[in-house]
């Protein structure tokens, strides 16, 4: 089941619950051509805003939990030591630039995880009339909870986050905290769901991308554009002749810029959804060309 959507969020593909994946005999993508800007220290990070506090833990690897208000823990933060541990070196050089953003894999560094958890709470949380700031936090924790999840759980070529952010150089090099520049996020996932199989042909896999947000002060400033065009060329990169995504059907904002990106609709979701309160979904698809010699690679 896809989180609440919140009204005001525009680019939006709905996310599915984490889960591990299965392993690819694909090794990863080669890393060389690395930015030495793209490198963040934890020096170099401050927090954007209050959080939760940190209580260390017995975790592995000097790692830490965050201790919530109602006494519940999110899972252990990687510390960097421990980024290889759980899949290997980040990508640092930008997979798409558009319009002055650029985007790239998001870095295992907590306070960098914290942002991309906030954009995705500002565009998928339901505001409340009661204790919305109480709610709003602990959404963005369970936010947090399913990136770490998955990060842990998924091999560097089944999943990955992609963030956007300003790709001045000057201004990168000026900043004293890199991850406040993110301003836009995307989940992509190497997934095997049947109900989308269906609707391809010769594949037992494809490339599926969800959890689209962009900070709404930058939406309608192609933030959503660069986020899609990056995808492709992961997708391209882990040797995908599908990608997929779902869009709600009345969003018809968020399905103009898919459509624009090539995607197309394949299949609705049954007319009963409305029923039970739901909004209904179309699922969109997008052919990619690769060549037929990477598919025999495969």
């Amino acid at each position: 089941m896809p989180p609440p959507v919140a009204t005001m969020a525009v680019l939006r593909a709905s996310p599915l619950p984490p889960q591990p994946l299965p392993s690819s005999s694909s090794s990863s993508t080669p890393q060389s051509q690395r930015s030495p800007r793209g490198s963040i220290t934890s020096a170099a990070l401050s927090r954007t805003g209050p959080h939760p506090p940190l209580l260390k833990t017995g975790c592995r690897g000097g790692a830490k939990k965050i201790l919530l208000a109602g006494g519940g823990r999110l899972p252990c933060l990687p510390t960097k030591q421990e980024v290889g541990a759980v899949g290997g070196a980040e990508e640092e050089r930008y997979l798409a630039r558009e319009a002055g953003w650029g985007v790239r894999r998001m870095g295992r560094i907590g306070e960098e995880m914290r942002r991309v958890a906030l954009v995705q709470a500002e565009a998928f949380h339901v505001p409340v009339a009661l204790f919305n700031d109480f709610f709003f936090d602990f959404f963005k924790a369970e936010v947090l909870a399913a990136l770490i999840y998955k990060l842990r759980n998924s091999p560097p070529d089944r999943y990955a986050c992609l963030v956007a952010e300003e790709a001045d150089e000057l201004l990168q090099l000026q900043s004293q905290a890199p991850f406040e520049k993110i301003i836009g996020v995307v989940d992509c996932t190497v997934q095997d769901e049947g109900d989308i199989l269906r609707n391809l042909q010769g594949v037992q896999e494809y490339f599926y991308v969800s959890g689209i947000a962009v900070l709404p002060s930058f939406r309608r400033r192609k933030v959503g554009t660069a986020l899609l065009k990056a995808c492709e060329v992961l997708a391209l990169e882990w040797r995908q002749r599908f990608m997929a995504l779902r869009a709600y059907e009345d969003d018809s904002s968020a399905r103009g810029l898919y459509a624009k990106a090539g995607y197309r609709v394949v299949s609705r979701d049954p007319g009963w959804v409305t029923w039970v309160g739901r909004r209904r979904r179309v699922l969109m698809i997008k052919d990619l060309p690769v060549h037929d010699a990477q598919i025999q690679q495969q």
